[in-house]
């Protein structure tokens, strides 16, 4: 396992993780994680469930039983199903956000996800993105950064989001919501948002998204920057 490479991109919401994190993996041929797409899914499984989202074991015990899978539309846009419903759009939402960052907070909860997680690990690679895949998750992996942005923009990036996917949100509301999620994340005693020691920090404030995907591709040796050639 350790001879599969990993690129492991990590941040706090709304950085551009995702976007950046797909865009290299299609670059690269290689796998890709949204772990944060698998906490939210779980945290939506609870609630339809009527699980508390404050008894750790009771939503391990809901990890435990959810399935996830992903699932590329024509489109090109990822899909996410939890439990045979397709929950990308509800998954999207802050309040899918905030349940994520409340059960990622349960160690039981985190347990019950990680050999999952482990599992997306094959050859020829994989993009894992995601809060702690750098330092929890994958800590053995040999490339890391860590993806960041002012709270500011990161805001105006999910405003801009949600409203091209037709959902009313507030500006001044999601800059709250996501600076409360900052520093719960970076608080939390349990796998708490920050660099890996080894981490190249990249900021993409007022970066075009181009020049974003070189400079996280600019971790890995040449070798593996090249496209993988079709068989």
């Amino acid at each position: 396992m350790p001879r599969i490479p990993v690129l492991t991109i990590d941040g706090p919401s709304g950085s551009g993780k995702g976007t950046i994190s797909r865009a290299v993996a299609d670059r690269l041929g290689w796998h890709y994680l949204d772990s944060g797409a698998i906490y939210r899914a779980v945290g939506l499984a609870a609630a339809w469930e009527n699980v508390d989202l404050s008894d750790p074991e009771a939503v391990a015990h809901c990890a435990a039983r959810t399935e996830i899978r992903f699932e590329t539309a024509e489109s090109g846009e990822l899909h996410v199903i939890v439990n045979g419903k397709d929950a990308t759009r509800q998954l999207r939402m802050e309040t899918a956000g905030a349940a994520a960052s409340a059960i990622a907070a349960h160690p039981p909860v985190r347990a019950a996800l990680v050999d999952l997680q482990h599992r997306f690990r094959r050859l020829p690679g994989l993009v894992a993105d995601g809060r702690d895949m750098g330092t929890v998750i994958f800590p053995d992996a040999p490339y890391k950064v860590f993806l960041t942005a002012s709270a500011g923009e990161r805001a105006k990036r999910r405003h801009k989001q949600l409203k091209e996917k037709g959902v009313s949100v507030n500006l001044d509301s999601l800059l709250h919501e996501i600076a409360a999620r900052d520093e719960r994340d970076a608080g939390r005693a349990v796998a708490p948002l920050k660099p890996a020691d080894d981490a190249v920090v990249v900021d993409s404030t007022g970066t075009p998204i181009t020049e974003v995907i070189e400079r996280v591709l600019s971790v890995l040796p040449e070798k593996l920057r090249q496209p993988r050639q079709a068989s």
